[in-house]
């Protein structure tokens, strides 16, 4: 109930991504339906029924990485304080997630299942004259639970993943404990801490006896908080001693450009390999582009750092100042989408080669369909990922308008930003599109 009444009460534009999010399901779902009246009408190509299973698995992807990105932006599930004294705390609000990505996927799947009867005729008759009867097995009984299971593929899916993004946390950094040696290098030490309560209980700490020969001064005497600190490996620090500043993690490079670069790499020498042959493999062209995608998105977030970098470049002023350090501080939330947006470029164009290569093209209505659920999902988890980059710059925009930025300022850094990327990652898709194509062109 709680899940319903937040749905409702959210604003045009959460309602307008949950919309898409209900439409990319719905063609997820009728593609889904289609493999399965295609092997009703031809149970004798069950590799070929197989393979038009194994193809959706990409839309299916696609759809589940719009809802994540959708649920991660939802302001209605969104912790804020005072909210865990009236139970919501941030496994409800984590619920409300899950059950909210539920109700989209789930109202999207039941329209696909709609769509698909009435193509088939089993509602008001076969519509567009028959045209769909032989796609969709029109005429034969269609089995239940077959088309129960695959139409609960989605929602469950998309609810598990988000349900393991959004799961509550720790804040607090995990503790390392130091590792102890005893004698000629052999592990020592007991495996718990030694708390300060400990230190002086027990017979712990023991009063020396008159006359032992020990005569320390008092000055050369620790505590008993400096002596257990020091030997659990972290010494105190001194008094007075300034705060060491805080590490800026927003100017450090993302980790997965090199290893982007060499899975890209790996793909196009597949991709030119497999054009060295007179009967093109499919498979190996399908591993080429699997890496080359897969080597995108891991390069995603470190090409938007450098496009950041690139910016700031030379004697940079205000403008170009404050868009440079946007898209560093932005790199790792806007490049994996910007990643996947590339990969599906350069993926479409390699199909379109390797389809083009044969004596007809193999492009029909589910192709279309399929294409248009895979590009635009993509394209909406971009856009997506684009607010939540505004939501989470909200409050650092409002401190520059405290000290007397102009708001046409700021203006031009978001518009700097936004033509600074097409103008770094457009040539890039069109280059590896141009290598992964031509061996297949030969």
């Amino acid at each position: 109930m709680l899940a319903l009444r937040l749905t409702r009460a959210a604003r045009p534009a959460v309602q307008l991504r949950r919309l898409l999010v209900a439409a990319a399901s719905a063609g997820t779902g009728l593609l889904l339906l289609s493999s399965l009246g295609h092997a009703l009408a031809h149970p004798e190509a069950a590799d070929a029924a197989a393979l038009r299973l194994a193809w959706c698995a990409a839309p299916l992807a696609a759809t589940v990485y719009l809802a994540l990105a959708v649920a991660r932006t939802d302001p209605g599930t969104r912790p804020r304080p005072g909210l865990s004294a009236v139970g919501l705390g941030p496994a409800r609000l984590m619920a409300v997630s899950a059950l909210t990505t539920a109700l989209s996927c789930s109202l999207g799947s039941l329209l696909a299942l709609l769509v698909f009867l009435h193509l088939r005729g089993d509602l008001t008759g076969l519509p567009f004259d028959g045209a769909a009867a032989g796609l969709l097995a029109a005429g034969l009984p269609l089995p239940v639970p077959a088309a129960a299971t695959l139409l609960t593929v989605l929602p469950v899916t998309a609810t598990a993943a988000v349900a393991v993004a959004l799961r509550p946390r720790d804040p607090r950094p995990p503790v390392r404990v130091p590792r102890r040696f005893g004698r000629f290098g052999a592990a020592g030490g007991s495996a718990g801490k030694e708390t300060f309560g400990a230190y002086g209980r027990f017979g712990t700490r023991l009063p020396q006896a008159p006359g032992d020969g020990r005569t320390d001064a008092p000055g050369d005497r620790r505590t008993a908080t400096t002596a257990l600190l020091e030997a659990e490996g972290d010494p105190p620090a001194p008094e007075n001693a300034p705060e060491p500043p805080a590490p800026d993690t927003d100017a450090d490079s993302p980790a997965g450009l090199p290893w982007g670069v060499a899975l890209v790499t790996a793909g196009l020498a597949a991709q030119a390999y497999a054009g060295r042959s007179a009967p093109v493999p499919v498979l190996t062209v399908l591993l080429g582009w699997l890496l080359t995608g897969t080597g995108l998105v891991l390069a995603g977030p470190g090409l938007t750092h450098l496009c950041g970098r690139l910016l700031q470049a030379g004697r940079p002023g205000a403008l170009r100042l404050l868009a440079g350090r946007g898209l560093m501080a932005e790199a790792a939330r806007i490049g994996r989408p910007l990643g996947v947006v590339c990969a599906v470029a350069s993926a479409g164009c390699a199909l379109t080669a390797l389809s083009g290569g044969g004596p007809a093209p193999a492009f029909g209505p589910l192709s279309a369909l399929g294409a248009l659920v895979v590009g635009g999902a993509t394209l909406a988890t971009l856009l997506t990922a684009a607010v939540e980059a505004r939501q989470y710059r909200a409050s650092h925009t409002a401190v520059l308008l405290r000290l007397g930025a102009r708001p046409a300022l700021l203006r031009g850094a978001a518009a700097l930003r936004a033509a600074a990327l097409p103008a770094l990652f457009g040539p890039l898709v069109l280059a590896i599109a141009a290598l992964s194509a031509l061996p297949l062109s030969r």
